[in-house]
């Protein structure tokens, strides 16, 4: 069977390929843009893939096409499958009919941190024996792809609240069917397709309606705006989990033995289970941790083979990434892009390394940034770092610069990236630690600022 995805390129659909693919598929593509890393792992799978979207990649006809959800009507591939009938469908409808049916799913879902808790999750399955398969928005070292069939029932997936395809506006995740749901967080996001909270929460709703009442519902405790969510119904068993290790209502609590998150302890029913010790920095991630290590009891896993295994624990790229410490200068690259993942990223960073200098650099390039959606808590989100240097991305307006303008002095909007990499590398200076987020490419700038300071400390050499 032939199966032709547009839209290929992007983590969950390239997911998707090298699943279908495993699967024994003829398994063909295309993208606006192909571009490594995702074009390399789908060619060294045998993959074919095509720049763009002409319909003479139609000819011949594939047996079935996977629509990626950034396609829409007036595509010229889109419209070609439409005239010409072929079989179509969508990423995560595909997904549910051909890899998740009879599978013990464990979805991890919430307006952040989905990818670190998934792969953590997953890591700690694997550490565990049970050989799980997964399909995760993100590459953890440890894992070396982004989705796996497995050899076990259980498969972990990144649950996006994102809708499904131009012909499927529910959110993705209802397709999925967990027995096993993590909830991290519920946020107002994606204002491209989302008028208000509300329309998340019914979504959301419309997801906890498939877990059988025999599987359980992680969240954490006392968060307004998932227990509205789940008073519209919830028929399964529910666990919660309090980070302050104060609320006696809570199943699962951490403790932080060190401020800045690399140690901290695991409290389950008002017993220390033991010590995570581990690379990873702030409240963030040990919230991502304990949801992983709850996750994983639910199917089995002892909580202490858990905590071993999340001591091992590599984060996925692009989650506070150290990529150089050169000219004594520490470059990180984050995906951080809603202002509580952007605040709490920080506090991360800040409690590491004290009071050294901190430089973020923001990108503001989603949808929900530029429809001024985030102007007001931005301040107070990168109140923490000492410089801020913002990238107003085109489309953005003028809002950025009221960001820069509560923020005083320490912030500076740049419209240029050139600019923005000149003034970088001229103004930051051994100690500093430099903090690049974005959930897109960022123009390049990482590599150029990588570059620049390697070729910085071989001069002083």
């Amino acid at each position: 069977m032939h199966i032709h995805i547009l839209g290929i390129c992007g983590t969950f659909m390239g997911g998707i390929a090298a699943l279908a693919k495993s699967l024994g598929y003829q398994v063909t593509g295309s993208d606006a843009n192909v571009y490594p890393p995702m074009s390399t792992q789908l060619e060294q799978l045998g993959i074919t893939l095509t720049t763009g979207f002409d319909a003479s990649q139609l000819e011949p006809a594939p047996d079935l096409v996977i629509i990626g959800n950034a396609l829409s009507r007036g595509n010229p591939a889109v419209e070609a499958v439409l005239e010409q009938q072929l079989p179509y469908t969508s990423g995560a409808e595909w997904l549910s009919r051909h890899v998740l049916q009879q599978r013990w799913v464990l979805a991890v879902a919430g307006t952040h941190g989905k990818t670190s808790c998934s792969s953590m999750l997953t890591w700690v399955l694997q550490q565990a024996g049970l050989a799980p398969g997964f399909l995760i928005g993100g590459v953890a070292p440890q894992l070396g792809v982004s989705a796996q069939l497995g050899q076990s029932p259980f498969f972990v997936i990144e649950a996006d609240e994102y809708d499904t395809a131009f012909f499927d506006k529910r959110s993705k995740f209802v397709h999925y069917r967990p027995r096993t749901l993590v909830i991290n967080n519920l946020e107002y996001d994606h204002a491209d397709i989302f008028p208000d909270l509300a329309a998340i929460q019914r979504q959301f709703h419309h997801l906890v309606r498939t877990v059988p009442a025999s599987g359980l519902i992680l969240t954490p405790a006392h968060v307004p705006a998932i227990e509205d969510a789940l008073a519209q119904g919830c028929w399964s068993e529910r666990q919660a989990y309090d980070a302050s290790a104060k609320l006696a209502d809570t199943d699962w609590q951490s403790r932080c033995i060190k401020a800045d998150g690399s140690v901290f302890e695991v409290i389950l029913q008002g017993q220390v289970q033991g010590q995570v010790q581990w690379q990873l920095l702030g409240q963030h991630n040990v919230d991502n941790a304990m949801m992983a290590i709850a996750a994983a009891r639910h199917v089995g896993v002892p909580v202490t083979v858990a905590i071993e295994a999340l001591c091992l624990f590599q984060a996925p790229k692009r989650r506070l990434e150290l990529l150089t410490d050169s000219a004594g200068i520490c470059l990180y690259d984050d995906f951080a892009h809603h202002p509580t993942a952007i605040q709490t990223t920080l506090a991360g960073l800040r409690a590491k390394v004290g009071q050294q200098r901190i430089v973020a650099v923001l990108e503001a390039r989603s949808n929900t940034m530029k429809q001024g959606v985030h102007q007001a808590s931005l301040p107070a989100a990168l109140n923490e770092a000492d410089k801020v240097y913002i990238f107003q991305s085109q489309g953005v307006g003028d809002g950025m610069e009221h960001v820069a303008g509560v923020l005083g002095d320490k912030a500076r909007v740049f419209a240029d990236l050139s600019a923005l990499k000149a003034e970088l590398l001229q103004q930051t200076e051994a100690g500093d630690h430099l903090l690049l987020m974005s959930n897109g490419g960022f123009g390049g700038l990482q590599q150029q600022l990588l570059q620049a300071l390697q070729q910085k400390e071989a001069d002083y050499v």
